[in-house]
């Protein structure tokens, strides 16, 4: 080894040991003659002196140390002078005083500082992964990633799951995004998929007998990125026989407790996670993944706008529509550019815009609310009785201000929901340490594909209803409720998953329903539907993502790139290699392939 000690591990009782630390140089300081050396490497930083009078030779080599040069110390250990100690770090109190010094490496100076908290632009980021890495708060994601996943398969193994690798060349099957496809050399014409995940690989592990089934799996996905996707992402896949829904539930409730009170005690828990039935979550907060860090709840207003004078609010209700809005505590003071922002956020999400009515004066309760008070368009043209009633709904008292919004339920919905999030951001009400976990269930089993004129799964095509929609499924698809289940924490979805159909039978009556033929039955699901010929058992798991995960459990981190190692850019492009990139032609012809340039490109 070319170091007997890590740097991060240096402690004063190694004070009066001789020492060898190998790492790079983090900062060099010179102090009249005497170098001061901070050596990092994947434990820490220690501190090392180069005296002239002590060591001739290893001071005239550290002369030549700049910064992210690799390097390798030896000396003894010692206190650091009285007044000179470190808090702020774990070698804080001691140092070594160097007799033998050794260049292993040079280095270029970097395109931007490891060493200090400075910003840089994620582009160079990445484009330089290897030394972002390097940096102290990339260093603390990844490695709280490693323990996030060891505690979680430590876990599992004390309760029986097997993990059990699965394919990552599959067929191509429907999973709710475009698969990744590869062609085969062997085979011309023919084409592999990267999974989306492994849906009916553990589904076919549990009609092999293995009861509990768990896999920290690669799944892949060709859709547009956000902050909290990639094209390759990493989840927790477990699948379990002979379970029901709450089953599932209490397992992941209890991991997910247990992990975050041991890994992250700082971290504050809403114990037992709450159950928020799908409807519910949407009708009061404007999402299926609410975060319930804070209150601000949607209200719904339609029955008082449907005999309103007001034509902004009765003709969205008159066509179908609905009118809801929140209370924003003590706002009622905010500027009309403020006030402008709001509206033009709701407006960019889609509302048609945003009703802000501020309730101030000197009014001491809402029964003293004269209309003077109300310094909104709003109150031009509705009485103040109507106004009252949407304070009495939304919960507004003096002081505070009502966002309302008219349209569609699923517009009104999202608009209102998002500008939730945005208030308890911008008022500070959603605590960083405060980690809200909820499941959300009783989702719909299809949504109706307007575009294509069909039904479409909710979730996936082999989620169960729950049992009692077995009987009216095709005479009204559109209620029927699945045995399906999110689980969100602070505005974002954690895991997803479902009890499966286990019937063949059953599972060709959701596939004949969703527009598959018979014959298309048979080509992409006849496996599936054969081996459940052979005594499936009833089973059922969940998919938790590790990546947001850890994004919620780190300190700082933005966006699901700060998590993984070598992430893509929003545009799926990999800057540090390249890709992806064009191949030589005659990997091409080895393919059959043969690359068609776009028409409308020329």
């Amino acid at each position: 080894m070319h170091k007997t000690i890590a740097c991060g591990d240096l402690r004063p009782e190694h004070v009066g040991t001789t020492v060898t630390l190998a790492g790079w140089v983090n900062r060099r300081r010179d102090h009249g003659g005497i170098i001061f050396i901070d050596l990092r490497d994947g434990k820490g930083i220690g501190q090392v002196v180069f005296n002239p009078d002590l060591s001739p030779t290893s001071h005239t080599v550290a002369e030549q140390f700049r910064n992210e040069w690799v390097v390798q110390v030896s000396g003894e250990v010692r206190p650091r002078p009285p007044g000179t100690e470190n808090p702020a770090l774990a070698t804080g109190q001691v140092e070594v005083h160097a007799t033998e010094a050794l260049v292993l490496n040079p280095a270029q100076t970097p395109p931007f500082s490891i060493g200090e908290g400075v910003e840089v632009d994620e582009m160079v980021r990445m484009r330089y992964r290897y030394l972002d890495l390097r940096r102290q708060p990339m260093q603390e994601n990844l490695r709280l990633r490693h323990r996030v996943i060891k505690f979680m398969r430590d876990f599992l193994d004390a309760r029986d799951f097997v993990e059990i690798e699965t394919p990552i060349l599959i067929k191509s099957t429907p999973e709710g995004a475009r698969d990744y496809l590869v062609p085969s050399r062997v085979h011309p014409g023919h084409f592999y998929a990267l999974p989306q995940s492994p849906q009916q690989l553990k589904q076919l592990l549990m009609v092999s007998g293995f009861e509990k089934y768990d896999q920290i799996a690669r799944c892949f996905r060709d859709e547009d990125l956000r902050a909290d996707r990639q094209p390759e992402f990493t989840q927790l896949d477990l699948e379990m026989a002979f379970v029901h829904q709450e089953d599932v539930l209490e397992l992941i409730e209890e991991l997910y407790i247990a992990l975050v009170e041991t890994l992250t005690p700082q971290k504050r828990l809403l114990k037992p996670f709450p159950r928020v039935r799908y409807d519910d979550a949407v009708s009061k907060y404007g999402t299926d993944k609410p975060d319930l860090r804070f209150g601000l709840p949607l209200a719904d207003l339609t029955e008082v706008a449907h005999s309103s004078q007001f034509r902004v609010l009765r003709d969205p209700v008159a066509q179908g529509g609905v009118v809801k809005g929140f209370a924003v505590p003590g706002i009622a003071g905010y500027s009309r550019r403020q006030t402008d922002e709001l509206a033009h956020f709701a407006r960019e999400r889609g509302a048609s815009g945003l009703l802000t009515v501020p309730l101030g004066g000197t009014a001491a309760s809402l029964d003293d609310l004269k209309l003077e008070d109300i310094p909104s368009s709003l109150a031009r043209y509705v009485s103040l009785e109507e106004v009252r009633a949407m304070a009495r709904a939304t919960g507004a008292g003096v002081g505070d201000m009502m966002l309302i919004a008219a349209g569609p339920a699923s517009t009104v919905n999202v608009a209102l929901g998002q500008l939730r999030q945005e208030m308890g951001r911008r008022l500070g009400l959603a605590d960083p340490n405060h980690l809200a976990f909820a499941f959300i269930v009783d989702f719909p089993l299809l949504e109706w594909n307007e575009t294509e004129g069909r039904w479409d799964s909710s979730h996936h095509p082999f989620t169960s209803p729950m049992e009692q929609y077995w009987e009216h499924l095709e005479a009204d698809p559109g209620k029927a409720r699945a045995q399906c289940y999110d689980l969100v924490c602070n505005g974002v979805e954690l895991a997803s998953g479902s009890i499966r159909i286990h019937r063949r039978d059953r599972q060709a009556r959701i596939l004949r329903l969703l527009g598959y033929s018979d014959a298309e039955i048979q080509e992409r699901f006849g496996h599936l539907l054969e081996a459940f010929d052979f005594g499936a058992p009833p089973h059922g798991g969940i998919a938790p993502g590790i990546d947001r995960l850890v994004v919620l459990l780190s300190e700082g981190a933005e966006s699901i790139r700060d998590v993984i190692a070598f992430p893509k850019t929003q545009s799926a492009v990999d800057l540090l290699f390249g890709a992806p990139s064009p191949v030589r032609e005659e990997q091409l012809r080895e393919l059959h392939l043969k690359v068609v340039p776009d028409e409308e490109k020329g």
